[in-house]
């Protein structure tokens, strides 16, 4: 006796070309329009300062907030001010964020608007869900 657990799906092979032709003009236009290795390089450490849930978590706060000590950010993400210290240590090193001090205190603030507009277009990307595939 079978039941539908026992039933294996084919393996499907990954997409290819049927027949391998290079268009060399489009490889030569974007070839050409790809950034250098260096931006590349600053790129992918962006998107990986995002990809820390605990660092993307301090940005939403400071996004929401404004400026905000550390302290005040800690008590918003649910984090001790140490693991929220260091990841303002690498946002600013990043020019993510920056920093103002009055005193012996610490705010911190989002660098520029780039940074918004980084998370807003991924929040929409998100709410499209699978519609768009």
């Amino acid at each position: 006796m079978s039941s539908q657990s026992d039933v294996v799906a084919p393996v499907v092979e990954a997409e290819a070309c049927a027949v391998r032709v290079v268009d060399s003009e489009k490889v030569a236009m974007v070839t050409a329009s790809l950034p250098d290795a260096e931006t590349i390089t600053e790129l992918a450490q962006v998107f990986g300062l995002l990809a820390d849930p605990g660092r993307l978590r301090v940005i939403i706060a400071l996004l929401e907030g404004g400026e905000m000590c550390v302290c005040d950010i800690a008590a918003s993400c649910g984090h001790s001010e140490s693991a929220v210290s260091h990841a303002l240590r690498l946002l600013r090193a990043n020019r993510v964020v920056r920093v103002r001090r009055a005193g012996r205190m610490a705010y911190y603030r989002l660098d520029d608007s780039h940074v918004r507009m980084l998370l807003d277009l991924a929040l929409t990307h998100i709410g499209h869900g699978t519609e768009g595939t």
